[in-house]
């Protein structure tokens, strides 16, 4: 049975079988018709016009599988992976002397999950906690990546779980970062430490001292915005992270960079410097509903073999769900027509 017909009856199933309206069932459903929405784009980008090359193919030769290749290269899932996948495709279609391109393009979709599956590295969506004490979130990314918004629905999720949750301002210096955080902090209704134009590692260190002394349970530490190419502010990074191991030595227990799915391919290259710098533990992939490119997640996951825990499906608090990578593909492949 191929992936996207086993997804089908999975998704259907799941729904009929259910005989008790419950919170839970309601919540599924809605994160579901999250995950829908948010790869609109992306859905229409790639599955749409896998749709159309069977539609319109009458033989199946090789240009057939260069337009396959053309059509993953640009859905971000990277020049690499998308010759891998093609290959793969394409030698074991002619082992099995497959002509039908909808059977082809069946073929491929599976290619992409295992591929997924196989490369290695965790597949933790939740995020660790310390085994006591406060529990220390480190985020980082470049400019404009939706980093502070995405700590604000970190804190919300956190909160609303009845957690005690502290944000730390550390981006001390651009005009308006603090205001922000603050801004979002008060909408939340969580705590926060900031202080203008003061040290950065020393505001962090200040922040871990208060989560032990009041008895927080989780400390989401929200970064300046920096390019990748700026030796000294990475620098700055890991001064942060020498600072906090030493109140805490196993801390942080996750540093998570925040990305732009819009950035496409630019975004590996900036997360292989991030996680030189700060030695990232997983990825967290906004702005989804923004683009047509939805493979930019696979790619992320060949090239730096780290974990998405989070994928941002719209602007609103709730739409930054775990990454789940079943409902990803059934959003992505899967015609809401059919459904």
């Amino acid at each position: 049975m191929g992936l996207l017909k086993f997804l089908k009856e999975k998704f259907t199933k799941k729904k009929e079988n259910t005989s008790e309206v419950t919170e839970e069932v309601i919540e599924e459903e809605k994160v579901e018709e999250r995950y829908q929405a948010g790869l609109d784009k992306s859905r229409n980008g790639f599955t749409e016009r896998l749709k159309k090359l069977a539609i319109r193919t009458k033989k199946i030769d090789t240009s057939y599988f260069d337009e396959l290749e053309r059509i993953l290269i640009e859905a971000d899932v990277g020049v690499d992976l998308s010759l891998e996948l093609v290959k793969e495709t394409y030698d074991e279609s002619k082992e099995r002397g497959l002509d039908n391109p909808e059977e082809i393009n069946d073929l491929l979709v599976d290619k992409m999950f295992i591929g997924y599956a196989n490369e290695g590295g965790s597949f933790q969506t939740e995020l660790k906690r310390a085994q006591e004490g406060p529990t220390i979130i480190f985020i980082c990314g470049v400019n404009g990546s939706g980093k502070t918004t995405t700590v604000a629905k970190l804190a919300k999720k956190y909160k609303d779980r009845g957690d005690k949750v502290l944000l730390v301002a550390a981006d001390t210096f651009r005009a308006g970062a603090i205001e922000q955080l603050e801004f979002w902090a008060n909408k939340v209704g969580v705590d926060i430490i900031s202080k203008a134009n003061s040290d950065p590692s020393s505001l962090c260190y200040d922040a871990i001292k208060k989560a032990q002394n009041e008895n927080y349970d989780i400390v989401f530490i929200d970064t300046a915005g920096r390019l990748q190419n700026k030796v000294s502010l990475m620098d700055e990074l890991r001064k942060i992270v020498r600072v906090i191991q030493k109140l805490l030595p196993s801390a942080p227990q996750e540093s998570l960079l925040v990305l732009d799915a819009n950035t496409g391919q630019n975004g590996i290259d900036q997360a292989k410097i991030f996680k030189e710098a700060v030695n990232l533990s997983g990825i967290i992939i906004t702005k989804m509903d923004g683009t047509s490119k939805g493979g930019i997640i696979l790619a992320i996951r060949k090239e730096l073999n780290l974990p998405v825990r989070y994928i941002g499906l719209g602007e609103k608090m709730e739409d930054l769900e775990e990454f789940d990578l079943e409902k990803y593909l059934y959003a992505l492949l899967v015609d809401s027509k059919e459904e």
